[in-house]
């Protein structure tokens, strides 16, 4: 069945851990920059408006970690912690026009 997002704002931060092998988002961050989202967006919004989900590869690893607003199509790249207020302050902004 297709549908729409149930979602106003859903985020998408790469975890993805290659062991090594090539750099991924989790070598710089990615599952902390993650719970740090998460735990954020729960203070400021209700789960079922903005979600807060890790994933597996994004696609431009040489540029993470990254973190992507959906359906908005916002990118953020080469996240570090020091951004995330950065980014739930667009999530709001995001919000507003929802």
């Amino acid at each position: 069945m297709k549908t729409a997002s149930p979602f106003k704002c859903h985020v998408f931060v790469c975890v993805n851990d290659r062991q090594g092998e090539k750099y991924s988002c989790a070598d710089d961050g990615g599952p902390a920059i993650r719970a740090l989202l998460k735990a954020k967006a729960e203070e400021r919004w209700d789960q079922e408006e903005v979600r807060v989900t890790q994933s597996q590869c994004l696609g431009p690893c040489k540029l993470g970690p990254n973190v992507v607003l959906y359906p908005q199509n916002i990118w953020f790249t080469e996240v570090k912690l020091e951004d995330v207020e950065m980014i739930l302050d667009e999530i709001e902004r995001v919000m507003e026009t929802a």
